[in-house]
């Protein structure tokens, strides 16, 4: 009978809402850290301030996506308003950050497309 419920124990822990929404978080972490370090040797290597805040930016629109949708799975487990509330300013706080980045990003694929045609003149 114990031999049982060791091994039904494991797969109840991969149907844990709680963990897969850790995990989704976590590979959002490591997309922004990943673009970050990306951006990072850009800069070492080419220079290019431009080029490496949009890696940046990229980097911190993907992975604010993915803790977005890790955060938005909590919320099946919300059961008290405390819960309730602080998945609504945690919600805002990612979303505003996310469409900062998104803005960001979107000028600096503008500047850098008229960086590339005014060089295309000279």
């Amino acid at each position: 009978m114990e031999e049982q419920e060791a091994v039904t124990m494991p797969i109840t822990d991969l149907l844990d809402i709680t963990l897969w929404a850790a995990l989704i978080e976590f590979v959002g972490a490591l997309f922004i850290i990943g673009y970050l370090l990306t951006a990072l040797l850009t800069l070492l290597h080419t220079r290019d301030v431009q080029l490496a805040r949009l890696q940046g930016a990229t980097g911190a629109v993907t992975g604010l996506s993915f803790k977005l949708a890790g955060t938005v799975l909590k919320t099946i487990q919300l059961h008290t308003w405390q819960q309730i509330f602080m998945f609504i300013a945690i919600f805002t706080l990612r979303t505003l950050l996310k469409r900062v980045f998104i803005w960001e990003q979107e000028r600096l694929q503008q500047e850098q497309g008229e960086l590339q045609r005014q060089e295309r003149k000279a």
